[in-house]
């Protein structure tokens, strides 16, 4: 475990967003929360004692980070794959800050470590990024594709730092044929809440749903580099993001009161992810939910509860939600860094009881899109045209009504659009591969409400 003392963390604020009011029976409270993290290492932030890991001002957190690199023999097809492999995991190095703990893993039907090797990890400066990049040139294309593996191997030699931030990149361009599914989903029960992670594909032989599944699992992003050559500007930019990272393990704790239910909780923004089934219990009346790393960032969460039916006036408290960061030691008292109140108010008013507060309408149609194309593009590839027409014409649809315009020009290569605000489509009769890869990678992704 890390070394803490006071210092400089980020400023976490909490905005909560609803209609509080509900007619005569109503039980059903949807709030959207947004949480915003500012000032990291700066004067900006707040000093919490023993709670937050000790750097210089500008200097970041502790880190440690594994690139985990495909050496499938799949990546010498054509050979420039496994090449420009190796030239992004080059430049991502070369992003890592001086002092930042790293590995580099090979990964194939197994997983080797192949720079520093032997379960160590090396601490980067000049020489080592040089000679991290040395041992890169030697890596050649071989074997299958074991992922479950290589993500246990970046656990264990994360788990060997004493470090705050603890974070993965992998890369692949194959389905998992190596293992089976089983193996692959108690590897990331295993990972999850340890380290988080960004997974990318390569090209198109590669399964959406495996790539996007790590993501989830381990708190990071997923996408889709189809043409290779576009690997090393991503692999800078999702190196950059995680040297940006301030604060580990940040837990967004729901508390309600005796009689009421929770349905649900999910990040809206900047991707959609249900956190509902990773609630762990805090006490009797809480439970946590894992946000992962944060840096200078906003992202926004959905939370819909039941309460009990009250008469007209009454008034409660349907949820309080806090931003928890555990003490590092495990033995004292989490630090409280915001909260946020959820209400309910009963009233015969049926114009304030029946208004959608803008945000839980935006964010609850962009939920929406990323099922439906997700079950469009399920429809699709199973021949069941007519359910794949009306899903992705209903996508059409909601990316057009919320503005999400990146997702309506993924649809539109997958679709031919009649009229967008009606959601008429026809499905094209050709739709390259790369193409529909990329809306269902990305169909996730949300646009924040229009101020």
């Amino acid at each position: 475990m890390a070394n803490f003392s006071k210092s400089q963390v980020p400023q976490f604020s909490v905005e909560v967003y609803q209609n509080a009011f509900l007619p005569e029976g109503g039980r059903e409270v949807n709030a959207i929360v947004t949480v915003t993290s500012t000032g990291g290492g700066t004067t900006g932030g707040i000093p919490l004692a023993d709670a937050a890991p000790a750097y210089g001002a500008g200097q970041g957190p502790g880190a440690a980070v594994v690139l985990m690199v495909d050496c499938s023999g799949s990546m010498d097809y054509p050979p420039t794959k496994v090449r420009n492999a190796r030239d992004a995991t080059a430049a991502a190095i070369d992003t890592l800050r001086e002092g930042t703990q790293f590995a580099v893993v090979a990964g194939t039907h197994v997983a080797k470590d192949v720079y520093p090797g032997n379960g160590r990890l090396a601490i980067a400066d000049a020489q080592t990024k040089a000679q991290a990049k040395e041992a890169l040139r030697k890596l050649s294309a071989g074997g299958g594709t074991a992922i479950g593996t290589w993500l246990r191997l970046a656990d264990r030699l994360l788990n060997s730092a004493d470090v705050a931030i603890r974070h993965g990149i992998l890369l692949t361009d194959g389905r998992n044929e190596h293992e089976s599914p089983e193996d692959l989903r108690a590897a990331l029960d295993s990972c999850a809440g340890r380290f988080t992670c960004d997974a990318r594909g390569v090209g198109t032989d590669w399964e959406v749903k495996e790539v996007t599944g790590v993501a989830a699992a381990l708190l990071g992003t997923a996408d889709i580099v189809a043409d290779p050559s576009g690997l090393a500007a991503d692999f800078t930019r999702m190196m950059e993001n995680a040297m940006g990272k301030e604060v580990a393990d940040v837990s967004l704790r729901l508390w309600t009161p005796v009689g009421v239910e929770i349905r649900f909780v999910k990040q809206v923004a900047p991707t959609v992810a249900d956190l509902t089934a990773r609630r762990t219990e805090a006490n009797a009346r809480a439970g946590d939910y894992p946000t992962g790393s944060w840096g200078d960032e906003s992202r926004d969460y959905h939370v819909c509860v039941l309460v009990p039916e009250a008469g007209i006036g009454q008034e409660m408290l349907a949820a309080r939600v806090s931003l928890i960061l555990p003490d590092p030691s495990g033995a004292g008292t989490p630090q409280t860094l915001s909260q946020g109140l959820v209400r309910a108010v009963w009233t015969d008013d049926m114009v304030a009881s029946t208004s959608i507060n803008p945000q839980v309408a935006h964010y609850t149609g962009q939920a929406e899109l990323a099922q439906v194309i997700q079950q469009g593009l399920d429809a699709r590839k199973s021949g069941d045209f007519d359910g794949a027409t009306a899903k992705l014409g209903r996508a059409v649809q909601l990316a057009s009504a919320s503005g999400n315009q990146d997702t309506a020009k993924l649809l539109s290569k997958v679709v031919d659009v009649v009229d967008a605000a009606t959601g008429t489509v026809r499905l094209k009769a050709k739709v390259a591969e790369a193409d529909e890869m990329t809306l269902e990678t990305r169909s996730t992704k949300t646009v924040r409400v229009k101020k």
